[in-house]
């Protein structure tokens, strides 16, 4: 069986253990995901440290509080024009993925927000088909522009 957190600004939350997030995150998000110096800059705003607007960390892990999944989304504080929330990372412990807990997570963090959820994936990443099937909509092209 498997229990749901949801960690906020309001939570304790020990340098030890935003490294094993930040950890967990980089080590099964493979090659989709962002440096570890990226990922922990996102879980700080999640935080809300440094005066960021936050949002949350979701836990997915067992009931002796080993981690099998995470998700990191950030608050934008817009509305309407862009989603009041944006799915930055989520990842699931490879050894455990197809078991339903990404699916559970999903809907765990969509009844946990107040407003609409975007979020960025890869043009070959398999998760495509798990947003879709949670509701997620392909609407825009992403373009950068990297100085």
């Amino acid at each position: 069986m498997l229990v749901y957190s949801k960690i906020t600004k309001e939570t304790e939350v020990s340098r030890d253990e935003i490294k094993a997030y930040t950890v967990f995150l980089y080590q099964h998000l493979e090659q989709y995901g962002d440096t570890e110096v990226d990922i922990a800059k996102a879980i700080a705003y999640a935080l809300g440290h440094d005066n960021k607007p936050g949002g949350f960390i979701m836990l997915a892990h067992t009931t002796n509080q080993n981690i099998v999944g995470i998700g990191v989304l950030l608050d934008t504080l817009m509305e309407g024009f862009i989603p009041e929330h944006i799915l930055v990372y989520l990842a699931i412990d490879s050894s455990v993925r197809g078991q339903g807990i990404g699916g559970k997570m999903l809907d765990v963090i969509q009844q946990e927000v107040k407003g609409n959820i975007a979020l960025h994936v890869d043009n070959d990443n398999p998760a495509q088909d798990l947003y879709e099937r949670k509701g997620f909509e392909k609407k825009y092209i992403e373009m950068r522009w990297i100085k």
